[in-house]
């Protein structure tokens, strides 16, 4: 499909620059299908599911991924941005790099403190053993496992998305903003933002209700932020990130719609790896390993009945992907209506609720 299809125009004061207060506060832009939108806010979703219902969250935690260090070679330095996206062994990392063109195989880069490097804990170097295509890379640190944990996490900043990042600084408040309440697994380097929007006390709601939550890990990559160069879907290359589904949430969410519940993914994370266990019988299976999954028009769902998810940007994978689920026209109409009414748009943005094209 054109890629073109998938364009709309957001005003700039439309990006949310901080999330609202308390969480569930936020907005909520109920979609079904060939029946009129419905303006809700998020702790309305105990009107809006049902017992039996299962709720399906992303569990990855967010590490500060964004390094900053300096090359060295023969005499001549270069100051380096790095934005680590996938682990690939307890001492390598997948990860973008600019500006790529001063890197090549064999670099030795030195984050954080480069004065004084005295004090191991103040640094971090890594050689680069891999060099790809528009600035990726594969770093392999001097540390490893725990210590290279502890080493990102001292060293390393919150990889806020370019277009809150290009508006203000990463701050304090980032570290505790952009992380789900729930987020256990230590690896991803963007948020499930959906998944920021739930509370405890909208949890303790769900729970008296009879809706079931369940966990998945969908390590989200520095991928999510690249933009689509390509004019046609069919030329956009996804880069992999790392899930797991386990056998017993499988089981689990399997027998909630053989009993008639339905399987809510909060955010696109929890689709996508859902979608990648899920087989063409419709049966979710566990999952363990890397998907690279592009949804555009025309899939057809096997694993879920309805999606939670935040605004997405113009000519983005994520935009493609709930066009698919609702339909284009569907999500073309709801997000000139978002913008029209002043929902707040992508990762500290507000949220919608969608439901398949063809639902009742």
């Amino acid at each position: 499909m054109r890629v073109d299809l998938f364009d709309f125009d957001l005003p700039e004061d439309r990006i949310a620059l901080r999330p609202a207060r308390p969480r569930d506060s936020a907005r909520l832009l109920v979609v079904r299908p060939g029946a009129p939108l419905e303006d809700r806010v998020v702790r309305d979703l105990t009107e809006l599911l049902r017992p039996g219902d299962a709720i399906v969250f992303n569990d990855t935690k967010v590490i500060p991924a964004q390094l900053f260090g300096e090359r060295v070679r023969d005499g001549v330095s270069a100051k380096i941005g790095v934005t680590l996206h996938m682990r690939e062994a307890a001492d390598r990392w997948r990860a973008f790099l600019r500006p790529a063109k001063k890197i090549a195989e064999g670099d030795r880069i030195l984050f954080g403190e480069t004065v004084d490097r005295a004090c191991l804990a103040a640094g971090l170097a890594a050689t680069v053993v891999e060099k790809g295509e528009a600035g990726e890379v594969v770093l392999a640190f001097d540390l490893s496992g725990p210590a290279l944990d502890e080493a990102i996490a001292s060293v390393g900043h919150i990889p806020l998305p370019p277009y809150i990042a290009s508006k203000r600084p990463e701050d304090g408040e980032d570290r505790r903003d952009y992380q789900t309440i729930y987020a256990r697994e230590e690896g991803a380097v963007a948020a499930p933002t959906a998944g920021l929007h739930f509370t405890p006390e909208l949890f303790e709601r769900l729970d008296a209700m009879g809706v079931s939550r369940h966990f998945v890990t969908l390590h989200v990559g520095a991928g999510t932020f690249l933009p689509v160069k390509a004019d046609d879907t069919s030329d956009h290359k996804m880069h992999a990130e790392r899930g797991e589904v386990s056998a017993a949430t499988a089981d689990a969410l399997n027998a909630v719609r053989a009993r008639g519940g339905r399987v809510v993914a909060v955010g696109t994370t929890s689709l996508r790896l859902l979608e990648s266990a899920a087989g063409e019988d419709h049966i979710i299976r566990p999952f363990n390993g890397p998907t690279s999954i592009f949804i555009t028009p025309g899939y057809r769902f096997r694993a879920i009945d309805a999606l939670m998810t935040n605004f997405h940007l113009p000519r983005s994978t994520l935009f493609m992907l709930v066009s698919a689920f609702s339909g284009l026209e569907t999500m073309r109409a709801a997000y000139e209506h978002a913008i029209a009414t002043g929902y707040r748009f992508y990762s500290y943005g507000d949220a919608s609720l969608l439901f398949p094209a063809g639902t009742p």
